[in-house]
């Protein structure tokens, strides 16, 4: 089935005005989430080639853009030109939430800092990404998700011991900043409509992803090592890891809990190890995981994957199939779920993309706009606003 979108819906974030400066990621994650809501987005582009994130193809097709600008608007504003600025202004005078990505003082050098801006409006939310954060001795220099990755030790614990550290395959760096963005955003105008007062968010790509091995931190006091990488094994628990089916394919499975990981060993009939010194508790698994693993991939080698499946299964083991989106576009627990949809696209016919996260029982998100083509909205948003005379 494929969705229609409708400008008529309403959702929970109906009301809400976000204009979006932003280019390519973190920013567009964190606005997709709030125009997914129902919050009214205005991407603020340069005339030409727009946010960067359209730029972005595949097959020549701007498939990002597609998918990560979908219910927002697009307006073409020359943030260089004194009418441009002062046309943001006054759109800022109506809008509940900024958002921007230049480099710390990019915003002050047209004019258009903190300060003015909160003196246009004083319930703004200002939501200010970059790199390394709007302090520090990092502060002046562009940030890219790919630097953030390798400095914040997340490269570091990806990948093999005997292999260079790894970089994720995607911008993981500005996804997770995105998501943290639209929290904090969203705290933010809660305590503007009970005070009245807007703030600053000062959101770097760095912290958030950080925020996810911190506990590295905390073992390095203990220890005084950095945990190198394991592949697909864990640090602190065992077994964990992708195993090879006969037919292939692979499976992950994780035996974090120790009654999940006596399970296991009954399982590939091995209860015997279940009182092996080596593989008795969790401490002693971690040390000999490489020897756990060997038994258990010999076992689940024998077998292709659905046999795995169904035999893991049936004994109540965590246990699952290592997936490409090839496979998860005919998975039955997609369709059923409807975790990819698709959307009506003027282009494509159709496009493939995810659903509304999270889902709200009682005030959902929807689908109320195809992603726009650039200055889609532009005069539109003139006359909404009256900058008639402005531009």
């Amino acid at each position: 089935m494929i969705h229609q979108f409708n400008e008529s819906e309403k959702g929970p974030l109906d009301g809400v005005r976000v204009l979006d400066l932003s280019r390519l990621v973190a920013g567009n994650m964190l606005t997709l989430f709030l125009a997914d809501f129902g919050a009214d987005v205005i991407k603020i582009e340069k005339d030409g080639k727009g946010d960067d994130l359209r730029s972005w193809k595949e097959s020549d097709e701007p498939i990002y853009w597609k998918i990560y600008g979908r219910n927002k608007r697009s307006m073409i504003l020359d943030l260089k030109s004194e009418p441009g600025r002062q046309a943001l202004k006054k759109l800022a005078s109506h809008a509940d939430i900024l958002v921007e990505n230049f480099v710390p003082g990019g915003l002050e050098k047209m004019g258009l800092g903190p300060q003015v801006l909160l003196e246009a409006n004083p319930k703004l939310v200002i939501v200010r990404v970059s790199g390394w954060g709007q302090t520090g001795p990092f502060s002046h220099k562009p940030g890219f998700g790919t630097l953030v990755e390798a400095m914040s030790g997340f490269s570091y614990l990806n990948g093999h011991a005997d292999k260079p550290p790894t970089l994720p395959p995607l911008a993981l760096a500005d996804m997770i900043a995105g998501v943290y963005g639209a929290a904090g955003v969203l705290t933010a105008l809660r305590a503007a409509e009970k005070e009245g007062i807007g703030q600053v968010i000062d959101l770097s790509l760095f912290e958030p992803i950080f925020s996810f091995i911190s506990s590295e931190a905390l073992k390095y006091q203990l220890s005084g090592v950095p945990t190198m990488r394991s592949g697909n094994q864990s640090s602190h628990t065992a077994p964990r890891n992708v195993y090879e089916c006969s037919d292939g394919k692979f499976v992950a499975m994780s035996g974090s809990m120790q009654s999940m990981a006596l399970r296991i060993l009954d399982t590939i009939g091995r209860p015997e190890l279940k009182v092996d010194k080596r593989f008795h508790d969790n401490d002693a698994r971690v040390e000999h995981r490489d020897e756990l693993d060997l038994i258990i991939g010999d076992f689940i080698k024998q077998k292709t994957q659905q046999e795995n499946l169904a035999l893991f299964e049936a004994a109540g083991v965590t246990v699952g199939p290592v997936c490409s989106v090839a496979d998860l576009v005919d998975s039955h627990y997609i369709q059923r779920r409807e975790v990819m949809v698709q959307l009506q696209d003027d282009d494509l016919g159709s496009i493939t993309t995810h659903n509304i996260v999270p889902r709200l029982n009682r005030t959902p998100g929807h689908f109320f706009r195809a992603a726009p083509s650039l200055g889609q909205h532009t005069k539109e948003i003139i006359k909404q606003f009256g900058l008639e005379n402005m531009l």
